[in-house]
């Protein structure tokens, strides 16, 4: 029993992710393998190969990998698919694109999200957004598994030493093709693997006021800067900041939430986090129900007195 780690990275580093996508399939049991598909990623690769508990790293090299595309990064997981007994992607849009071609041809079910591994053939995974959890057992012989980052700890990215090999890419699609990205650049830590999230709602009433309040919050405290889906659909926030089901799922050592009622789609996307902090003025909201500290107070005067006292 061998399990497949489909690897994210950027040709040169590996992606976080990866690293609890790792940690998941250990638990399935027998060998890890990690399968980086990249044009000139042989950095990539050996920084795979230097991953706690990977007993192989499988390189495929061609131009057609280049940025990922689904079509392509498919078709070479489905050329190696035979060998395995469990097919792992994180939990990411890249991964959510990929895993279910794979699924499809293969003719097996994919279990989506998963955030416990039962045994080899059994999983759990959150859902009714987060209010219920789901035992999964999977009768096909191969697995194809997305992986709920949040829901794993990262392996090591060192300590490992496997063996890197080469191995034969698949010719690159003639029916897609990349043509060009727009990557929004930002200095703070990224939203899913920062180790504080300072996140803000509806409340804040306008973009102009949740840069005025939030900007400081996050820059005393490092973090990175989160919303919710009514702060993000109103403008106030970029659509990247979105926290929730259908958002960014993070589980931070520290999450702020300020102005947020704390819908049931926001909960499942940041309840894992360590310590939650809620300042709202209403005090039914449903957020203070998973929050460790809560703060009944209007955010517009809480804030910036928090924001002093740091």
């Amino acid at each position: 029993m061998t399990s497949l780690v489909i690897a994210e990275h950027d040709n040169t580093a590996i992606k976080s992710g990866t690293l609890n996508t790792v940690t998941a399939a250990l638990q399935c049991g027998g060998d890890v393998h990690v399968l980086v598909a990249g044009s000139n990623a042989g950095a990539a690769a050996a920084a795979a190969a230097s991953i706690a508990g990977v007993a192989k790293v499988l390189h495929a090299e061609d131009a057609g990998f280049a940025h990922g595309l689904a079509e392509n990064v498919s078709a070479q997981v489905l050329s190696m698919a035979a060998g395995y007994s469990h097919i792992l992607f994180a939990a990411t849009a890249s991964g959510k694109n990929i895993a279910p071609r794979v699924a499809a041809k293969l003719d097996v079910g994919q279990i989506s999200e998963i955030s416990k591994v039962d045994s080899p053939d059994t999983f759990e995974r959150a859902i009714y957004a987060g209010n219920a959890i789901a035992t999964v057992q999977s009768l096909d012989a191969i697995k194809v598994l997305t992986v709920r980052t949040t829901g794993f700890d990262p392996a090591a990215t060192t300590g490992g030493s496997a063996a890197v090999e080469t191995v034969t890419a698949v010719a690159a699609s003639t029916k897609a093709s990349f043509i060009g990205s727009e990557i929004a650049r930002n200095d703070r830590p990224e939203l899913t693997a920062a180790k504080i999230v300072v996140s803000g709602g509806r409340a804040l009433g306008s973009a102009e006021k949740f840069t005025e309040v939030m900007t400081p919050l996050a820059d005393k405290l490092g973090a990175a800067m989160g919303a919710s889906r009514a702060a993000v659909d109103a403008g106030y926030a970029p659509n990247d900041w979105q926290v929730g089901q259908t958002g960014k799922i993070v589980a931070p050592q520290l999450y702020v939430a300020c102005g947020i009622s704390g819908a049931i789609q926001h909960l499942a996307g940041m309840k894992d986090s360590k310590v939650i902090v809620a300042i709202n003025k209403d005090a039914e909201a449903p957020i203070f129900s998973v929050a460790d500290y809560g703060l009944e107070a209007d955010l517009f005067v809480a804030v910036p007195q928090l924001v002093a006292a740091l």
